[in-house]
C-alpha cells in the first residue's frame, strides 16, 4: 500500500501531452535517483549490475525525443484549454497518442539492455492504446456506476495493452521479472474506480506488490535476497507516472515491500552465474524491416540463444538477444533487414566474472601490419600454411585498397558501385586463400545483402564465416584496426563489430542529376553532404560542405575524426578540415589517408 502522508490539494488530471511530458521528467528523476540502487540488485538474466542505467538511458532518449514535440497546453477537466479555448475529448487523445509515440520511439531507439528494451515496448503498448479507433470490446473493464470517466477508462486500457505487448516482445518469459509487475500493475488499475490519478495510483501500488513477491517466484533472487531490477525500475517509473496524473511535485516513495533487501557482500554466492556453456554476448540492434522478416528473425535468434527480446514496429525494431554467436546474431538481422547502431556485449568481462578476455576499444588508426618474413631457420620451399582467418574487405580507389591489405585483409574491388560485385565474387576471394574462419567486411548499404549469401556459400563449403555489417569504408577500417587472427574466433568478430558500430559515417559527393533528397531537391553538379547514408547539406562548395558535415557529426562527440580523401578532393581540402577539428573540439585527434576513390570527394569516420 501507499503509504499516509500530508498531500496537497491538486486537479488530477487525465494524461495529455502536458502529463506525459511530465511523467517522462519525473520517470527520468526517480531512475537517476534510483539508478544506483537498481544496479546494485541486478542479478537476472546476468549479473551485470547496469539495469538501472540501462532504464535511464532508455528514458533519457525518450525524454530527448519528446523535447522536439511542440508543446500543447495542459486540458482542464471541463474540457478547455489554459486560453480557454474548447478542446474535444479527440482531438486531446490524438494529442496524447503523438506525444506517447513520440516517447515510444525515443526509448526504441536508445533503448540500452534487456530492461530497457521491455520498457519502450511498454510505452509503446501504451500509445498503441491512445492511438486506437475506439472499441467497447477492447476495454479492460466496464464503467462503475457512472463513476469511471472516460480518461480513467483509457488509461486502464493503455496499462493493459503495454502489458500484453511487452509480453509478446520476449520470446520465452519468466514470472517475477519486470513483466510479472507490469501485468499486477494492468491487473490493479483495472479493479480501482475513480479518476486517472486514483487508476494510476493502483497501478503504483499494485506493481509494488508484485514486486515484493518477485522473490519468491526466481531461485536466483531468493538467493541473493533482492528483488527483480527491472520490476524495481518499473515501480520508479509508475510511481512517476501517478504523479504526474495527481499534480505531485515527486512520486510516493516506494512502500515498505518495495525497498530491495540489502544485495550480498561483494564475492558472496547471488545466483547470477549462469552454466559454464551459457551464452556469452549481449547483442543489440536496431532493424530496418517488415514483419514477415521479423516473424522469421525471432524464430532464428530464438535459437541461438536466450533473453530475446524484439520490439517495435512500423518497420523500426530493436532487437536483443544473449547468445553464443555474436555473429550469427548479425548475420540474422542482415538476412531480415537493414541492421545498424549494432551494440556486442562481452556478458563474462562486464560483469566479472571468469571467462575470455574482455572486447578492447577501436583503435585510433587501422594497424600497420608489418609484411610477413620467415624466420631465419626456416625452409623458403616449404609450403605456406594456410592462414587459419580470412578478412574480405570490399573497397574502391587503390589508397583504400591499400589500407585494408596493410591491415591484412583480402581486397575485392568495388569498381565503384555494388554492380560488379557478387557473392560468388565474395566467396570465391576467401576460398583461394583456403582458411577455416573467414570474416566479410561489406562496406557499402548495398552489399549487406549479397555478403549475407556469400557467408551461406562459404558455410557449405566449410568455413566458418560471419558478416560484420559495415555500411562505408571507414568502418571497415575500423573494423580492421582491431583484428587480431590469432583472439578466438567470436571474440575477434564482437571486437570488429563493436569498432565498426562505434564509427559514424560521413561522405562528400557531387550530384550527378537532379533529384528528391531528405534534404531537399538538388541540381546536377551540387555538393552533397551525407551523414550515416542520408543527404544532410546541399551546398555549392566542397571544403565548405565538408565543414558543415564534420560538425554534424562531432556535435554527437568524438576522440577520433578519420578523412579518406577522394581522387577528386580538391587540394588543402583535408589541411582547412584538420586545423577545424583542432581549434574547435580539444582531445579529438585527426587521420588523413588518400583513398583515391571515385565518385566521393570525402570520406569521413567518426570514433
Amino acid at each position: 500500500m501507499i503509504p499516509t502522508r500530508p498531500r496537497r490539494t491538486h486537479v488530477p488530471q487525465p494524461l495529455d501531452p502536458a502529463a506525459v511530458r511530465t511523467w517522462c521528467a519525473l520517470a527520468l528523476d526517480a531512475l537517476a535517483r534510483g539508478r544506483a540502487e537498481i544496479d546494485t540488485i541486478n542479478v537476472f538474466p546476468v549479473a551485470d549490475g547496469d539495469t538501472g542505467t540501462n532504464m535511464h538511458r532508455t528514458v533519457e532518449a525518450a525524454a530527448t525525443a519528446l523535447e522536439r514535440l511542440p508543446a500543447v497546453p495542459r486540458t482542464d477537466r471541463a474540457g478547455t484549454d489554459a486560453a480557454g479555448g474548447d478542446r474535444t475529448a479527440a482531438g486531446d487523445r490524438t494529442a496524447t497518442a503523438e506525444a506517447l509515440r513520440a516517447m515510444a520511439r525515443g526509448a526504441l531507439v536508445g533503448a540500452c539492455g534487456n530492461s530497457g528494451t521491455i520498457l519502450a515496448q511498454l510505452l509503446r503498448g501504451m500509445a498503441e492504446a491512445y492511438g486506437a479507433e475506439d472499441d467497447p470490446g477492447t476495454a479492460t473493464a466496464p464503467a462503475r456506476d457512472g463513476a469511471a470517466t472516460a480518461d480513467a477508462e483509457l488509461l486502464r486500457r493503455a496499462l493493459r495493452r503495454a502489458a500484453e505487448s511487452a509480453y509478446a516482445a520476449v520470446a520465452r518469459p519468466v514470472a517475477g521479472t519486470m513483466l510479472t509487475v507490469a501485468t499486477a500493475a494492468a491487473e490493479s488499475a483495472a479493479r480501482a474506480d475513480g479518476d486517472t490519478a486514483a487508476v494510476a495510483r493502483a497501478a503504483y501500488a499494485g506493481a509494488g506488490e508484485a514486486l515484493a513477491a518477485t522473490t519468491g517466484q526466481l531461485d536466483v533472487l531468493a538467493r541473493a535476497g533482492v528483488v527483480d531490477a527491472g520490476g524495481r525500475g518499473l515501480v520508479a517509473v509508475l510511481g512517476a507516472l501517478y504523479a504526474a496524473l495527481a499534480g505531485e511535485g515527486r512520486p510516493p516513495a516506494p512502500t515498505r515491500a518495495d525497498v530491495p533487501a540489502p544485495a550480498p557482500a561483494a564475492g558472496a554466492p547471488t545466483g547470477g552465474e549462469r552454466e559454464p556453456r551459457a551464452p556469452e554476448f549481449e547483442v543489440m540492434y536496431l532493424l530496418d524491416a517488415e514483419d514477415d522478416a521479423v516473424r522469421v528473425l525471432r524464430a532464428r535468434l530464438d535459437a541461438l540463444g536466450d533473453s530475446l527480446v524484439v520490439v517495435g514496429g512500423d518497420g523500426l525494431w530493436n532487437v536483443h538477444v544473449h547468445t553464443g554467436d555474436a555473429g550469427a546474431a548479425v548475420e540474422a538481422g542482415i538476412e531480415a533487414g537493414r541492421p545498424h547502431r549494432v551494440r556486442v556485449t562481452h556478458l563474462a568481462a562486464a560483469h566479472g566474472r571468469p571467462g575470455p578476455a574482455p572486447v578492447p576499444a577501436p583503435c585510433a588508426a587501422p594497424t600497420r601490419t608489418a609484411p610477413a618474413h620467415p624466420a631465419p631457420d626456416a625452409d623458403p620451399d616449404a609450403p605456406a600454411a594456410p592462414p587459419p582467418r580470412a578478412v574480405v574487405a570490399v573497397v574502391g580507389g587503390d589508397g583504400l585498397a591499400g589500407l585494408c591489405a596493410e591491415a591484412g585483409a583480402t581486397v575485392v574491388r568495388s569498381g565503384g558501385g555494388p554492380g560488379g560485385v557478387d557473392a560468388a565474387a565474395l566467396a570465391d576471394a576467401v576460398l583461394r586463400t583456403r582458411p577455416t574462419e573467414a570474416v566479410l567486411l561489406p562496406n557499402d548499404p548495398d552489399l549487406q545483402h549479397t555478403a549475407a549469401d556469400a557467408a551461406e556459400r562459404l558455410r557449405a563449403a566449410g568455413v566458418r564465416t560471419a558478416v560484420i555489417p559495415t555500411r562505408a569504408a571507414v568502418q571497415g577500417l575500423a573494423a580492421l584496426a582491431v583484428h587480431e587472427p590469432d583472439r578466438r574466433f567470436d571474440e575477434d568478430v564482437v571486437a570488429m563489430t563493436s569498432a565498426a558500430g562505434a564509427t559514424r559515417y560521413g561522405e562528400v559527393t557531387v550530384a550527378e542529376r537532379r533529384s528528391w533528397t531528405t534534404a531537399g531537391v538538388c541540381q546536377a553538379g551540387d555538393v552533397l553532404g551525407l551523414v550515416e547514408g542520408d543527404v544532410a547539406v546541399i551546398g555549392d562548395d566542397v571544403s565548405r560542405t565538408a565543414a558543415d558535415v564534420l560538425e554534424r557529426m562531432l556535435a554527437a562527440g568524438g576522440e577520433l575524426v578519420t578523412l579518406v580523401l577522394g581522387a577528386d578532393a580538391p587540394d588543402g581540402l583535408a589541411e582547412g578540415l584538420r586545423e577545424r577539428v583542432r581549434s574547435g573540439h580539444l582531445a579529438v585527434d585527426t587521420v588523413v589517408y588518400e583513398g583515391h576513390q571515385r565518385p566521393g570527394r570525402l570520406l569521413i569516420g567518426v570514433e
